[in-house]
């Protein structure tokens, strides 16, 4: 699935004398439109197939890299707020959190204001461990990327991918509360996610 906003299909913004006429513009294969929806699902699959590698190398699947990620944005969380963020449900989270704990991934002490809660933080060998894994690619990635474009055209895609990550976001809001209704990997037993929809 794309991370990028796409056309729809039979959409005919190439046609007539609109703002989207032009070379390039149209619904076709070859349209700009259509060239970008590719390039985009191909970025996207090569994000996936890294992410898939690291987790490897890691020694954790896909969703407890996800919640990696996560703790590397922000100092600390409660596992409210990354089950809120992961979609997933608490006890869901919980066991994930003891996986990743007992890899020296992770600690978890109490809140200093509210001892209810929990505070999540990564460990300093969970960010060596994954940086020096991840750092080639920021290097190599850096270099090349910022050689190749004007700091205006890189201002255009920092608008393209902040305003198509804004549109999914809203959709990923819409599929959560949407039940499921088709075959789950329970065998057909819908698990009630914290949304209302089906948990993975």
């Amino acid at each position: 699935m794309s991370s990028g906003t796409e056309p729809e299909a039979g959409s005919d913004t190439g046609s007539g004398s609109g703002s989207g006429s032009g070379p390039g513009s149209g619904s076709g294969s070859g349209s700009v439109e259509a060239r970008l929806g590719a390039a985009v699902q191909a970025y996207q699959s090569a994000v996936d197939d890294f992410d898939r590698e690291l987790a490897r190398l890691m020694g954790v699947n896909e969703t407890d890299l996800r919640c990696l990620e996560i703790l590397f944005a922000v100092a600390e969380i409660t596992p409210r707020e990354l089950s809120r963020q992961l979609g997933l449900t608490t006890g869901s989270v919980t066991t994930m959190l003891d996986r990743l704990e007992k890899l020296t991934y992770l600690t978890r002490t109490p809140h200093p204001d509210d001892r209810r809660k929990t505070l999540i933080r990564v460990t300093p060998e969970a960010a060596q461990r994954a940086f020096g894994l991840i750092g080639p690619f920021l290097d190599d990635a850096g270099r090349k990327v910022f050689g190749r474009y004007t700091p205006e055209q890189l201002e255009v895609v920092i608008d393209y991918l902040t305003f198509s990550r804004d549109v999914q976001r809203q959709h990923v809001e819409r599929l959560r509360e949407t039940p499921a209704t088709g075959p789950t990997r329970t065998g057909g037993r819908q698990v009630r996610g914290p949304r209302g929809g089906a948990a993975t």
